[in-house]
């Protein structure tokens, strides 16, 4: 008779996280959730899972501890009886408060800008945006150092290392500098090279999407150019810039794909992604893809227009996508005697088209609705910008 085994599941169990919060007085309650959500969001992307969300409301974060000295003790009480492997902030903490409450709390703590730069580690594939990546790692890394070691008060010694000597924190800090030096350069080979690219592809229109993460845009890349870009439900799942030479009724234009956008994004990391926006600033237009089926979507579009103005793209022309209308649902909202009303997709429409000069198109990429019209919308913009800048061409197409 034949012996049966039971295979053993080797899969690693999950990391365990507490998510806290801080409400201040300029953060409704509502914008705090959608915050908490997006962070729970952010920890199921780095592969870990919440057990519990703690939030406290204060005029401002406590100076030392970030969160009142009770809300703390609350904290380490429910994550030592859970066992929780971690404790994340949803904020930047700074490093006197990292240090801090990671010696009370005895548990491995994250904030928003360590989180998001895991998820960046691990999603990088290219050489510039590993690069970016360990620059902004560095970047953050280094005003921290000293939670980062417990020998710190120790002097070198030895031989060729007599007199005063140096501290390991000194040296370590010397070490990074270098290192964000050295990468720096190589960014700006890796700039050089692009731009050569760049200006290689020869006069074509070039075309940006853009918008917050998770949208949908490289589903519509995919789409418009029968490309394979990597697609999944997780935040910041395309890192890297795809660029993908396209034809509509015979004109021929580059779309790119870039790094999503989102809220509260960590300044450093913003800087080092600069040269990957370079696809954004040098484009001639611009497809602001939005996910209508999101309850704050219109946060999300004027997150990406802030982001847009700080590189100096906000100016371009647009086509704004409304994607994932298969997923809309009606918002309730109150009229001007306080009366509660459905607002339904088009009225919607209407509302926005009549606010916004922008062309607008409402699809949804996975069901392939209104991609026609999306394609013809594109048509349309690009051939007028085709024809006023190359107009000896204007026969060819």
């Amino acid at each position: 008779m034949a012996r049966r085994f039971k295979l053993l599941d080797t899969a690693p169990e999950k990391e365990t996280a507490i998510l806290v919060s801080v409400i201040t007085p300029d953060v409704s309650d509502q914008m705090a959730q959608d915050y908490l959500t997006e962070l729970e969001f952010l920890v199921q992307t780095a592969g870990a899972e919440t057990v519990k969300v703690f939030t406290q409301k204060l005029q401002k974060p406590e100076h030392a501890t970030f969160v009142g000295t009770g809300k703390l003790e609350e904290i380490r009480e429910y994550a030592e009886a859970e066992e929780v492997d971690m404790v994340i902030f949803d904020d930047e903490l700074t490093p006197s408060q990292l240090r801090n409450v990671e010696r009370e709390l005895k548990r491995k703590i994250l904030d928003r800008s360590s989180l998001i730069l895991d998820i960046f580690a691990s999603h990088a594939q290219t050489a510039q945006a590993k690069t970016q990546v360990e620059l902004a790692q560095l970047q953050y890394l280094y005003p921290r150092l000293t939670r980062m070691w417990t020998h710190l008060e120790r002097q070198r010694g030895g031989i060729g290392m007599r007199g005063p000597g140096e501290s390991q924190i000194e040296t370590d800090r010397r070490i990074i500098l270098d290192k964000i030096s050295q990468l720096k350069e190589k960014l700006k080979i890796i700039d050089k090279q692009n731009a050569t690219q760049r200006k290689n592809r020869g006069e074509m229109i070039r075309v940006a999407l853009v918008g917050y993460t998770n949208v949908g845009k490289s589903t519509i890349l995919n789409m418009i150019s029968k490309a394979d870009v990597y697609i999944e439900n997780k935040l910041f799942a395309t890192l890297d810039t795809t660029v993908r030479k396209v034809v509509i009724e015979n004109l021929p234009f580059l779309l790119s794909d870039t790094v999503g956008f989102i809220r509260k994004l960590p300044h450093h990391l913003v800087e080092s992604f600069k040269s990957t926006l370079d696809e954004v600033r040098e484009a001639d237009v611009l497809i602001h893809v939005v996910d209508i089926s999101h309850p704050n979507f219109e946060d999300h579009i004027h997150a990406v227009n802030e982001t847009l103005k700080d590189i100096n793209a906000l100016d371009k022309p647009t086509i704004t996508v409304f994607n994932k209308i298969d997923a809309f649902k009606p918002a309730i909202e109150k009229d001007e005697n306080g009366e509660e009303i459905k607002v339904t997709l088009e009225d919607f429409k209407n509302s926005w088209m009549a606010k916004n000069s922008d062309p607008a198109i409402f699809l949804s990429a996975t069901n392939k609705t209104n991609i026609e019209e999306f394609k013809e919308k594109l048509y349309q913009v690009i051939s007028e910008l085709h024809n006023a800048r190359y107009p000896y061409n204007n026969l060819l197409y």
